[in-house]
This record gives C-alpha cells, structure tokens and sequence, in this order.
C-alpha cells in the first residue's frame, strides 16, 4: 500500500475515523444507556488512545529513536523481538 500524500484525502481519513468511532460510541450507549457505560466507554477510548501514542511517539522519541514503526503489527513484531 502507498503512503496517503494528498492532505484533503488525509483530512477525510481523519473525519471518517471519527465519525465512525462516533457513530459506534453512539449505538453502543443506546444499547445500554446507563452512566456506567458511558464512563466505562470514555475511559477504555481514553486508554487505547494512549496505548497509541505510546506505541508510535514514545517508543520513537524515547526508547528506540532509530526504529520507525509503519502500523500496529510493527509495533508488536518490534516488541517480540526485543524481548528475545
């Protein structure tokens, strides 16, 4: 797969993903419209967002700044490997 160059496509990407991660944020409070899934939605958001960031910024600006990660199973190829 090429690498996206256009910024309006990368733009539209963005909007789609949040959209999407609205949309499905949405359905799953209506499924179960209490204040403990609606919280319990926010944080687990919360925390995969900052398994991300830790996962492509920290790992690069910090731990391993010679090694670009190229997606999620980069990352854990990276990290099976560090371990052996």
């Amino acid at each position: 797969m090429r690498d996206i160059k256009n910024s309006k496509i990368i733009w539209l990407k963005g909007i789609v993903f949040l959209l999407m991660g609205m949309a499905a944020s949405a359905l799953l409070v209506m499924e179960a419209p209490t204040l403990r899934v609606a919280i319990l939605l926010a944080v687990t958001i919360w925390a995969f967002c900052r398994a991300y960031y830790f996962a492509f910024y920290v790992i690069e600006r910090y731990v391993d700044p010679s090694y670009r990660f190229s997606g999620l199973m980069s990352f854990v190829a990276y990290t099976l490997r560090k371990r052996q």
